[in-house]
């Protein structure tokens, strides 16, 4: 008998067979189950197959999720440092206003300002050199500054401007080895003249009379002498009172009011008496 599947069996009859078997096993499985077991067995089988396909899918779905969140997170942090950097810029500009208000409300309510004409200026820059000690200041002639005007702050007298330009001024400290200053003991009234020996050093007080009665601690005045400086405005403390014993006369230092190595504002003065051609600037009072 000759085989169903032979070589010789025509195409369309193995064809025939073959649909013929699909269908049979098909109703039989409908209808009985007989192939629920054999697929079950098959399906166990080849779960490790399922497993290991799709391994290398979830492996870069993890691995681009976690480039992903690494990316958002370096984002996020450095969103959050730059307005952390930001809110800490602004931090310190608010400091810096809060200071600058403080030294201004310090400025126009100082009780050293009475009568006379006063106006804010802002320190340009600082020059210091063993030989001078000077600073340049924002107000000019333009602003009504003159030579010879006192400069003050609220803890007392810083200098007296020596040269002005159009827009600005140059202001020679009380601790300048030309500088001198008349002063008066405030205890007794006792008078002297403060010269400056440079800002690394205290004032020097001189032209005293032997029996001058002057002791550590004692505050030195402005006397008003020589016109430059109106009376009564501080110009430093005494801080060593020493014997010459060679020359037998006494050796007076005094400490300025005023920290001369740290300020940016400051406050010119005009005398009452000054009658000179005032400008009309709003921000002088």
């Amino acid at each position: 008998m000759r085989r169903l599947f032979s070589h010789d069996s025509s195409l369309e009859l193995r064809l025939f067979c073959a649909v013929f078997l699909a269908i049979l096993l098909v109703i039989l499985d409908a209808r009985l189950g007989a192939l629920v077991k054999i697929r079950r067995y098959l399906d166990t089988a080849v779960s490790p197959l399922y497993f290991l396909t799709n391994t290398p899918g979830k492996i870069l779905d993890r691995v681009s999720g976690m480039l992903k969140t690494h990316q958002q997170y370096e984002l996020e942090n450095q969103t959050l440092r730059r307005d952390l950097f930001l809110k800490n810029i602004d931090l310190e500009k608010l400091k810096q206003l809060k200071k600058e208000n403080s030294q201004l409300r310090a400025l126009m309510a100082s009780p050293l300002v009475q009568t006379e004409k006063k106006m804010i200026t802002e320190v340009l820059s600082i020059s210091r050199n063993p030989y001078s000690d000077q600073i340049v200041i924002d107000k000019g002639s333009f602003h009504g500054v003159y030579e010879g005007q006192p400069v003050i702050n609220d803890k007392g007298v810083v200098g007296q401007v020596m040269s002005v330009s159009q827009l600005t001024s140059r202001v020679l400290l009380i601790c300048d080895t030309s500088h001198a200053i008349p002063v008066q003991v405030l205890r007794n009234d006792t008078r002297a003249v403060a010269v400056g020996r440079g800002c690394q050093y205290d004032l020097l007080l001189e032209y005293l009379n032997n029996d001058a009665d002057i002791h550590d601690g004692d505050i030195l005045l402005t006397s008003g002498l020589g016109g430059r400086f109106p009376e009564g405005y501080p110009v430093a403390v005494v801080s060593s009172v020493k014997i010459d014993t060679q020359r037998a006369d006494s050796i007076i230092t005094a400490r300025p009011t005023v920290n001369l190595k740290n300020f940016r504002y400051l406050l010119l003065i005009w005398d009452k008496n000054y009658h000179a051609n005032m400008p009309l600037d709003p921000q002088i009072q």
